[in-house]
């Protein structure tokens, strides 16, 4: 009942929806004299908060007349701020480059060590597609977010560092992730070290010796229950370490 009864008042409210056309006019014939509107409606007007203690604000028909003619105008001046290289066409095209490796490189990356899978072609990680070329390889671009330690580097030494980082034996899917924050620590642990990242000898022995446990385990398994249906660890013996190291660094 009492919700009714609200929406019978809303509804019924001069300051209604439907009504906005008829009071925005009248707002304005408010702003260009006072006088001009019924009393009743000049008490709204003067109790509306002011905004940065402005007194009087700019009609709205105004504003949205500006904006037309700004739409309309095909030859407005576009700044561009100096030294930010937006101003170059290649420079974005680099930008999207990046990208694309990001988004697509570990659908071409070598997965196979014994060259069977034969991989599709992926466009977007083509020069051409982006409209760059080898003849731009030793110009210096600007490399945005891609984390290498430095600002610009040579096209040439860039779609290398692309290609080892995303298209090389590691294959790194994770721009679905929606936390820009976990996209940038992925980013920045892969492209810093091109995926390659440098192991000192007490942490080969410890990767070498879970490989090896895990091995063990399988051996022992299919020794100890001949025939017995199980779930081999086969081709998934280096997500033992990995795991082992991930509980590691957790705990």
């Amino acid at each position: 009942m009492h919700e009714g009864v609200m929406k019978a008042w809303l509804e019924s409210s001069h300051l209604n929806g439907g009504n906005v056309a008829y009071i925005e006019e009248l707002y304005e014939a408010y702003l260009d004299n006072a006088t001009s509107v019924p009393e009743e409606w000049r008490e709204v007007f003067e109790q509306l908060p002011k905004v940065d203690g402005v007194d009087v604000e700019v009609k709205h028909s105004e504003v949205r007349a500006q904006f037309a003619a700004l739409a309309k105008n095909k030859h407005r001046e576009v700044v561009v701020a100096e030294g930010s290289g937006s101003g170059d066409p290649k420079q974005v095209k680099v930008l999207q480059l990046i990208n694309a490796f990001r988004f697509r490189g570990h659908q071409n990356a070598n997965l196979d060590p014994l060259g069977i899978w034969q991989r599709e072609r992926v466009r977007d990680l083509e020069l051409e597609y982006h409209e760059l070329s080898k003849a731009d390889f030793d110009r210096e671009f600007n490399v945005g977010s891609f984390a290498v330690g430095r600002d610009t580097m040579p096209l040439g030494e860039l779609y290398q560092a692309l290609m080892t980082t995303y298209c090389g034996s590691v294959g790194a899917e994770y721009m679905h992730i929606t936390s820009t924050e976990e996209k940038r620590w992925l980013q920045q642990r892969l492209e810093s070290v091109q995926s390659r990242p440098t192991f000192s000898k007490d942490e080969k022995l410890r990767i070498l010796k879970g490989l090896t446990a895990a091995d063990g385990l399988e051996k022992y398994l299919g020794a100890k229950f001949p025939g017995a249906k199980r779930f081999s660890l086969e081709g998934g013996d280096a997500l033992v370490p990995m795991l082992k190291e991930l509980i590691h660094r957790a705990g």
